[in-house]
């Protein structure tokens, strides 16, 4: 039995994971300082003896230790970021702390005490403005657009030179857009929240030309831990991502639709949605592919689904 560690596991990807870890009878750890995460999404995983929760910061270097000398960690599944590129508009101290800095503690935590195995979500916005040609893991140079992707990316490099310097095996995994159950913000919780203001019209930010694959929840922890078990390199780095694209203006058809409701969509124009948005997105999935790996959902089966998910949720909390 692996004792794991997964910071950001109350979160939306992170509490799916836990799930995951426990039902393949792993001892799981979950960090998470609730500030994106609700405790709540572990509901099912805290029944569970063999999953822990402890609320806190990874900052928090005293609360920190004590995990880490409390725990024998085989393995860090390390989530825990700012996934709110909007907030960290207004103050990038965010991006510093949450993204950045929290993987540098966790990096410092494994070197000191010996745990070997690191699995890292990373993004696609670490790739910054593509121009919308399929970008393969190879793709440079490398300028993020928003402080998220660039929080991300150091965190990369810091990783790399950890796995050199200290016998660290890690899997990174660059996640597109992901949606599913858990979801706490995003675009289709904002068309949702507009429509129910104004049944009759949905602004939507940019020309709605903007395009990005989704991948579904549960298809992304699959992807996750079947890399891990099939890649054996020091340093293994993967996109992970769908076939296909959805446009905002499909999406918002979507939600339209999904609500019974004849809204008129209102755009305000311009390429992009906001400050730090990429407005064009698609993966070249050939390596994962080759590895043997490819997502069961479409980019628009994951958002109808999605969406489904949010309505339903919606409902259940009336």
């Amino acid at each position: 039995m692996n004792t794991i560690l997964v910071t950001g596991g109350a979160g939306f990807i992170g509490s799916h994971l836990t799930d995951r870890l426990l039902a393949e009878k792993n001892k799981v750890v979950v960090f998470d300082n609730l500030s994106l995460g609700r405790k709540s999404n572990l509901k099912q995983a805290l029944q569970d003896p063999n999953c822990t929760f402890v609320e806190g910061d990874i900052l928090n270097e005293e609360l920190l230790k004590s995990l880490f000398e409390q725990h024998k960690f085989n393995i860090i599944f390390h989530l825990a970021a700012n996934s709110d590129i909007a907030r960290s508009y207004a103050n990038p101290n965010v991006d510093l702390d949450m993204t950045f800095l929290t993987t540098y503690a966790i990096l410092q935590k494994m070197r000191q005490y010996g745990v070997k195995k690191l699995m890292f979500a990373s993004t696609s916005a670490i790739y910054g403005q593509t121009g919308g040609v399929e970008v393969k893991e190879t793709y440079g140079p490398l300028f993020p657009a928003s402080h998220y992707g660039a929080g991300k990316l150091a965190s990369e490099a810091f990783i790399s030179s950890f796995a050199e310097n200290y016998g660290i095996q890690a899997w990174i995994t660059r996640f597109p857009n992901v949606c599913g159950e858990r979801t706490t913000h995003g675009i289709l919780h904002d068309f949702v929240k507009k429509l129910k203001k104004t049944p009759e019209e949905l602004e939507v930010l940019g020309d709605g030309k903007q395009a990005k694959p989704y991948l579904y929840v549960k298809d992304l922890i699959d992807a996750i831990l079947f890399v891990m078990s099939h890649s054996d390199e020091k340093i293994n780095y993967y996109n992970l991502g769908v076939e296909g694209q959805t446009s905002v203006s499909k999406i918002a058809e979507f939600v339209i639709e999904a609500m019974n409701l004849h809204a008129k969509i209102r755009y305000t124009g311009g390429d992009r949605g906001w400050v730090g948005d990429v407005p064009k997105f698609a993966y070249n999935l050939d390596k994962i592919h080759q590895l043997g790996w490819k997502a069961s959902y479409s980019s628009d089966e994951a958002v109808k689904q999605a969406i489904k998910n949010i309505l339903e949720q919606d409902a259940c909390s009336l």
